[in-house]
């Protein structure tokens, strides 16, 4: 004797807590919000960055000009067919040039590091303030390379007119290298300088509400637990 039992349907692999299949990658086929609303943040940050080099460099022709304009040259006299030397040799020129050099870097630099921080690093952070640092450097070479072409091909013409024992101002040189960072030192100094006073707020805001709060959930004095 046989008996037939009823076919049992197949349960649903959700049922007795036990999970249906899970996409392993939900969203692949479509960007995450989160993530496109972070890949537009670091590309602003970026092109803020950008900014910050460019701008900086541009101002870094400039400032090599104003030194060209207040740096001395030293005497030079002419000691034979395209050649000069310096016609005294405790001239302090030279020494002036980079100390000028050093007054105009700071300046730009400190001028153009609080500019970038209120104008990019507050708003975009880390790679504005590279930024900074990499356009500080450029600035820095440019203001030397500008400074040093100018009145060069005025100089190499009387190098090459002049005659024996002529006296000629020579061109505008840095003798010092060290004179370059002046500019990222400033620059980094106004942008740093504002980012932890920005800081040091926050926190002291932070502290001041936490205090206010730990006041309001006090019981007054004299009053029963």
């Amino acid at each position: 004797m046989s008996s037939q039992f009823p076919a049992i349907p197949d349960e649903p692999a959700t049922r007795s807590g036990v999970p249906g299949p899970v996409d392993a990658h939900p969203g692949s086929a479509h960007g995450s919000p989160d993530h496109e609303s972070r890949a537009r943040a670091v590309a602003a940050a970026a092109g803020a960055g950008l900014a910050v080099v460019a701008g900086m460099a541009v101002l870094g022709v400039a400032a090599g000009y104003v030194w060209a304009a207040l740096a001395p040259r030293a005497e030079m006299v002419m000691t034979g067919p395209g050649a000069a030397a310096i016609a005294n040799a405790e001239s302090t020129a030279n020494f002036t040039a980079d100390a000028i050099y050093c007054l105009v870097g700071l300046v730009g630099g400190l001028l153009t590091g609080v500019a970038s921080y209120l104008l990019a690093v507050r708003r975009y952070g880390p790679l504005a303030m590279a930024g900074v640092l990499a356009g500080a450097i450029v600035a820095a070479f440019l203001a030397r390379w500008t400074g040093q072409q100018s009145g060069l091909a005025e100089y190499h013409h009387l190098l090459a007119t002049l005659s024996e024992g002529a006296s000629l101002r020579g061109n505008l040189t840095m003798s010092s290298p060290a004179a370059l960072w002046s500019w990222p030192l400033a620059a980094c100094v106004g942008a740093g300088g504002l980012e932890v006073a920005a800081g040091w707020r926050a926190d002291l805001a932070a502290a001041r509400a936490v205090s206010l709060d730990q006041a309001a959930a006090s019981p007054p004095h004299g009053q029963a637990q």
